[in-house]
């Protein structure tokens, strides 16, 4: 058996039966596959075992202290952080196998997001390059403990990577419609927690703001229908997560009274 390259690739996992396998093959190059898994209902826990013994289980709390457990699982200095609806391609696994064998200076690097809806590939309105954190090392690398769009903080610089991940995010608008409106809840419920201060009419210039950088700015008009949804999904973002915001301070001090 060929010997598999010294990596931790962690994956996060929920439900994802129908897409994690193809995940799994295409991290199957590296030592060190970790997978933890929010007790999903469905086959996703068989379906990882047949890659790696290295499926654990832990309820989803908060995104970031959840992410940083799973990091925490690897066995190797260098982590590679994927998704269940990703795909490392080829390309990019010899250039990870490349740049680590040098013993890289840097603490962490970016990698391209390449995303899809359905099978069309999402070029403009801000979503490609769409650069994140991915490549790190352990010691390096932590997110901030907060439930949605954590920040990370390193130890280090940080470099960048030539080809990108493949993305399979949505499969078509509901999956996407839905997927948003999870976002807006989490983020309200992080306003909340924060005792934010925020207006309708800081809000509402947001929104108009966020539409118009990924539709006129970023060239999401190119992109046709698709392009308008996804803009029009940048601008009511905001709006969406502040109604739900309201709503909890309106329930706080009804509660209170």
């Amino acid at each position: 058996m060929k010997k598999r390259f010294p990596l931790s690739v962690v994956i996060i996992t929920r439900n994802e039966s129908e897409r994690l396998e193809e995940c799994l093959k295409s991290a199957s190059s590296f030592n060190d596959i970790v997978v933890l898994d929010d007790f999903s209902v469905d086959s996703t826990a068989r379906i990882a075992r047949k890659y790696t013994e290295r499926v654990y289980e832990r309820k989803m709390d908060v995104e970031g202290r959840h992410r940083n457990f799973a990091y925490s699982l690897a066995k190797n200095d260098w982590v590679f952080s994927l998704d269940a609806d990703e795909r490392l391609t080829v390309e990019l696994s010899e250039e990870l196998k490349k740049l680590l064998k040098k013993s890289p200076k840097e603490a962490a690097f970016t990698v391209c997001i390449k995303t899809f809806i359905g099978k069309r590939w999402v070029r403009r309105g801000g979503w490609y390059p769409g650069r994140k954190v991915r490549l790190f090392r352990k010691d390096k690398f932590r997110y901030e403990e907060v439930k949605v769009h954590p920040r990370v903080f390193i130890d280090g610089e940080c470099g960048h990577l030539k080809h990108p991940i493949l993305h399979y995010s949505y499969r078509n608008f509901h999956e996407f419609i839905e997927s948003l409106n999870n976002q807006t809840t989490l983020e309200a419920e992080k306003w909340f927690d924060e005792k934010r201060k925020i207006g309708t009419a800081k809000a509402l210039r947001k929104t108009i703001d966020r539409f118009l950088k990924a539709y006129v700015f970023k060239k999401g008009f190119l992109e046709g229908l698709t392009g308008f949804v996804f803009a029009m999904a940048a601008g009511l973002y905001q709006i969406w997560s502040y109604a739900k915001y309201r709503e909890m301070l309106d329930k706080e001090t009804k509660d209170e009274t």
